[in-house]
């Protein structure tokens, strides 16, 4: 099917013409590159997807171009886009697979941290080598929280590009071990109600069940569980209820 629609241009009297085939065969190509990136990055897991190495930067990067090739190339071949996505996938994959078990592989793809400062004193060479210059160090010390320099006794450029600090021993923030002050163990809260709609497996991983929530949510007078944006359950038994406030009203000092 061909249709032509033509539209007229009020400022010069041309006529724009558009190919709904052409519309249509990028939507497919759209739909099927995103389908592609997914199942490729679903195979590369998360790491793919948060702080990148160089190796995945890299990888990121050509995958993303032969997307956009072959979505809006509609001279190029299709297959050919979605085979070198997979193939570059797999690659990758490939790598991290052989990351995981060699160290020798691991120091060549993915790289080692690099010190910057070392008993609180910078490293001039280690500077040049990734490419930094004593106002860079700065900056990132500055973001890690330490605006002065000599309470830093160590600094790591870590392998995704991060400075990650360790203060000298008495610039370190008191724990409550340092104070002689016994806490109760932290754990992970489960979210027992979403939108109001009872979480079942994570309640039964809990140890809890559906009649001890009820229970539970009376003693906190909630009837109706429709009302609840977002109840959470921690292992000290500590539920937290977070209603539904559409009616209140946003401050609005971040505009």
């Amino acid at each position: 099917m061909y249709i032509n629609l033509s539209l007229t241009n009020n400022k010069n009297g041309d006529f724009m013409e558009l190919n709904l085939n052409e519309l249509l065969n990028v939507t497919a190509r759209a739909l099927s590159s995103l389908i592609t990136l997914f199942l490729v990055t679903k195979m590369l897991g998360k790491k793919q997807v948060s702080q990148l190495s160089l190796f995945d930067y890299v990888i990121g990067i050509s995958i993303g171009n032969f997307a956009a090739e072959m979505t809006i190339n509609l001279e190029s071949n299709e297959i050919n886009g979605i085979l070198a996505v997979i193939i570059f996938g797999f690659v990758a994959y490939i790598v991290s697979i052989a990351t995981m078990k060699s160290i020798v592989l691991r120091r060549f793809f993915i790289g080692t941290p690099t010190i910057l400062i070392q008993n609180g004193k910078i490293l001039e060479k280690n500077l040049r080598k990734v490419k930094f210059d004593v106002n860079d160090l700065l900056e990132e010390i500055r973001t890690a929280g330490y605006f002065d320099l000599s309470e830093v006794e160590y600094a790591v450029m870590e392998v995704n590009g991060n400075i990650s600090v360790l203060p000298k021993a008495e610039y370190k923030p008191l724990t409550p071990k340092d104070m002689n002050i016994k806490v109760n163990k932290e754990s992970i809260c489960a979210n027992v109600i979403i939108d109001g709609k009872i979480m079942h497996k994570n309640l039964e991983n809990m140890n809890k069940n559906e009649k001890w929530l009820n229970k539970e949510l009376k003693v906190k007078g909630y009837s109706d569980i429709s009302k609840i944006l977002l109840a959470t359950l921690d292992n000290n038994e500590k539920l937290n209820i977070y209603e539904r406030n559409n009616n209140i009203k946003s401050n609005d000092v971040f505009e």
